[in-house]
């Protein structure tokens, strides 16, 4: 039994419709994850129960890192596990720079058993020593199981953990594309250390698992996040591209997500195609967009908020 070293995947040449399909069983990749890795070209396969691959995982009590960046926190306790947990806050470099890193992990609140908190970046190597040398204080075996939700970064992560301090070559197949892992996948990082890669958590009503690549690329930031700030004065719409509308009145608001989406006003009340929901936020809360980022509201606000269907909203207690 071969796996494809990019997803993890079982090899077989069969059934090209099915995950771990290859036309040569000598090749190391399968059709799907060499087409991503050479021709950005993805498709879509069968979800998995990733609720039984955690479980399985949290039985063996080994230290666990669980991956999760700073626009996507807000489910920590929908994760169940006793075992230890590291919690890896990826993609730092699009934090703003004005962010108090030690007033963020005093403001993360869960129910897991974690032992640390480390804010890494893959695309700068920033942190991996840290990260590397609390690992080895941490573990219980040579196993440490990499978790997290999907397009958090996880495979990225492990592939800098294989460059920096093993002798391997990095394969695991990258990509901002869902579920581009479908299995687990072992790598033996040196004699002290094996990372095993797993499947990403599916977030229901995430955007990220409901957009085309095009809008994909689009919600995922490339580069630091400069906030947006909006002193709604009177009644204002706040239009997210064609996605998101926020109906408000007399209240302040910060948002946190990509710049390269389109944020304008409108002054025109009118009804929209998307679905809505009438809501009280409190002051210092987050409205959490799923897979798009939050909005931060300064005071006690009612807000209409129109969504396109398919994809839900947070509210919890903000995190700056």
């Amino acid at each position: 039994m071969i796996r494809c070293v990019g997803c993890g995947a079982i090899l077989q040449n069969d059934f090209p419709l099915k995950e771990g399909y290859t036309r040569n069983l000598n090749n190391k990749l399968c059709e799907r994850c060499f087409n991503i890795t050479h021709y950005n070209k993805y498709v879509k396969v069968s979800n998995k129960d990733y609720t039984e691959i955690i479980k399985k995982i949290d039985g063996n009590g080994d230290l666990i890192l669980l991956v999760t960046d700073f626009l996507n926190l807000y489910n920590l306790d929908e994760i169940s596990l006793k075992s230890p947990v590291i919690l890896v806050i990826s993609k730092a470099d699009i934090i703003p720079r004005s962010f108090n890193t030690e007033k963020f992990f005093d403001r993360v609140k869960c129910n897991l058993n974690i032992v640390d908190m480390v804010l890494v970046s893959s695309k700068n190597n920033y942190n991996f020593d840290l990260l590397y040398n609390k690992i080895l204080e941490k573990k219980r075996s040579n196993n440490v199981y990499v978790i997290g939700q999907t397009n958090a970064g996880k495979s990225t992560l492990v592939n800098k953990m294989i460059k920096n301090y093993g002798e391997g070559k990095p394969e695991i197949t990258v990509s901002n594309l869902p579920s581009t892992t479908l299995d687990l996948i072992n790598n033996k990082i040196n004699d002290e250390l094996n990372l095993i890669d797993t499947p990403g958590l599916l977030d229901e009503g995430s955007m990220i698992l409901e957009a085309s690549k095009d809008v994909l690329k689009k919600i995922t930031p490339k580069k630091e996040i400069r906030p947006l700030s909006f002193q709604i004065k009177g009644w204002q719409s706040l239009l997210i591209e064609d996605f998101v509308r926020l109906d408000l009145e007399n209240t302040n608001i910060v948002c946190f997500m990509s710049n390269d989406l389109l944020v304008r006003r409108v002054y025109k009340n009118k009804e929209c195609a998307l679905k809505k929901y009438d809501l009280n936020i409190k002051k210092n809360s987050d409205l959490v967009i799923k897979g798009l980022g939050f909005i931060t509201f300064k005071r006690d606000s009612k807000v209409t908020l129109w969504l396109t269907n398919g994809i839900n909203y947070v509210i919890r207690d903000s995190i700056v």
